[in-house]
């Protein structure tokens, strides 16, 4: 049986539509999902929407709405934003489904019985916005006065009964995980992470409300509903069939990655491990906290005017091109700027100029030159197996940066094997070869096939679509696209009768956005 692989996004918060924050993120999950894939990996990769809280709450009210009826139609912008960019998910769970209630319920019952809960008075600074509370000692003061959460948001002072979970009695055992190495990613989260866990009292965390009714019911507690944060954090049970043991959970708990933005790291390394712990649960392998996007530097904003549409980019300038443009732009878990510019700059010189006409070029010289025949009988030179060795390597160093999510570096690396094969075209310039060595020239265009198909493959998760269609062109078949098949270098002989059509190219140029659309 293949080994187990789990990660998740984080689960979004649908008080609006998405925007290209979510989509950054789900297109990474999603690169990391067919990666594994591609390695063999049994793989499930959970998302979805986490609707309750008093921010959800106000959000519907201040609408005119029914909460639930919101929270059905903004959820479904999220799923059909994960439809759209191609995302593969296992499962999309919402926190409002019957299921997520049940264990939801169960995670709390088992924190009860741990002597972990008890019933209190909460008197502290609340912010909406973050859904989270604070200490008196990180509320910072604006130019007007106004108080102010650590991430810059309005805090309201709470007094309310409320459960409370012993945090403080896990303090030692949340330093020692966050020391573990690889536990949480990058080093800076880490650092922040261990700086409040060094530098603070840790604070019994109070996780349930009585102000509002938005949420799931405490068991046995009428009046109260659980801290958003508790209910959120436990769809990553949810997703494999918690409380339920006898399925997937046990095969795919605990997860090997929580896949997540900078502003909620505390969230997932400090309250959900100390949640686990106290429940009897394994803490996740691995959290990575990835940076923020900026729209020409700047922080999107409503009030800006600078808000943008992840699926009006995709539609403008295609799914593949964006999905290949964040990750190959930005060093994942560093913020990053984009503008349409950019991707149109990075797409046409890497995707269309690059890749893409190589394997336009090749595929169509064997078409007219060769009848579309790829041939496995024919020898080949020091400079084919030169090729051949450097593009290896640099699919090699690929896949190794990818393992350590460094994508942009692995992309650096597959272009570096484009322009060998490039240079390698220019060098051996098979259009002269047609006339003075015809069998020299089958020889370098299938060195070069070789190259493309490997290539290709490499490359697979992160424009999965374009790909296919390029290596049906080739005639790979579909279970031959995992990374185990660049071991095989006898798949042309295993192609038997095929022959190539009339190529048709993947990665058409894009037209520069005019003023106004940029």
């Amino acid at each position: 049986m293949p080994e187990p692989y789990y990660l998740t996004t984080a689960i979004s918060y649908p008080n609006g539509r998405p925007h290209i924050g979510h989509a950054y993120e789900a297109i990474a999950a999603d690169v990391i999902a067919r990666v594994k894939k591609a390695q063999g990996f049994d793989v499930r990769l959970v998302t979805g929407t986490d609707e309750h809280g008093m921010k959800m709450a106000k959000t519907a009210r201040e609408a005119g709405r029914d909460t639930l009826e919101f929270a059905n139609e903004m959820s479904g912008y999220f799923r059909d934003m994960c439809a759209a960019l191609h995302i593969d998910y296992s499962a999309f769970r919402r926190t409002t489904e019957e299921q997520h209630f049940a264990a939801s319920q169960a995670i709390w019952k088992a924190m009860e019985s741990a002597g972990d809960l008890y019933l209190d008075r909460y008197e502290g600074w609340y912010s909406v916005r973050d859904e989270a509370f604070y200490g008196e000692d990180e509320i910072v003061e604006d130019e007007g006065g106004a108080r102010l959460s650590p991430q810059g948001t309005p805090v309201e002072w709470q007094v309310e009964e409320s459960w409370f979970f012993r945090l403080s009695k896990y303090r030692d055992y949340l330093i020692e995980l966050n020391e573990r190495p690889g536990f949480l990613e990058p080093e800076s989260r880490r650092n922040e992470v261990l700086a409040f866990l060094n530098g603070n009292d840790l604070r019994d965390l109070s996780v349930s409300r009585t102000s509002f009714d938005w949420g799931v019911p405490v068991p046995g507690s009428p009046g109260h509903v659980m801290y958003v944060w508790v209910d959120a954090l436990t769809t990553y049970l949810t997703g494999i069939g918690f409380p339920d043991r006898e399925g997937e959970f046990d095969r795919f708990w605990p997860a090997d990655l929580h896949l997540i933005g900078k502003d909620i790291v505390r969230f997932h390394a400090v309250y959900w491990p100390a949640f686990l712990k106290s429940a009897g649960l394994p803490a996740p392998k691995a959290i990575f906290g990835h940076g923020f996007l900026l729209h020409r530097g700047e922080k999107m904003s409503k009030s800006t005017g600078n808000v943008v549409d992840p699926l009006e980019l995709a539609e403008r300038y295609g799914v593949d091109q964006l999905r290949y443009f964040l990750l190959a732009e930005v060093p994942f878990g560093k913020d990053g700027s984009f503008s349409a510019e950019a991707i149109v700059t990075r797409c046409n010189a890497e995707l269309a100029n690059s890749f893409g006409n190589l394997a336009q070029r090749v595929l169509s010289m064997i078409f007219k030159n060769l009848d579309g025949e790829l041939r496995n009988d024919l020898p080949l030179n020091e400079a084919d197996e030169l090729l051949a060795k450097a593009v290896g390597t640099e699919i090699d160093t690929m896949r190794q940066r990818f393992e350590n999510l460094a994508f942009s570096e692995g992309i650096e690396a597959w272009m570096r094997a484009v322009f060998a094969c490039n240079a390698y075209v220019d060098d051996q310039a098979p259009w002269t070869l047609r006339k003075t060595d015809p069998e020299r020239m089958a020889a370098v265009l299938m060195t070069l096939v070789r190259q493309v198909r490997d290539l290709a493959i490499a490359i697979r998760p992160v424009v999965p679509s374009s790909i296919d269609r390029l290596l049906d062109q080739i005639g790979i078949a579909a279970d031959a696209r995992g990374f185990a098949a660049l071991d095989d270098k006898d798949w042309i002989a295993q192609l038997g009768a095929f022959r190539l059509s009339q190529p048709v190219g993947v990665f058409p140029r894009l037209e520069m956005p005019s003023e106004e659309a940029a």
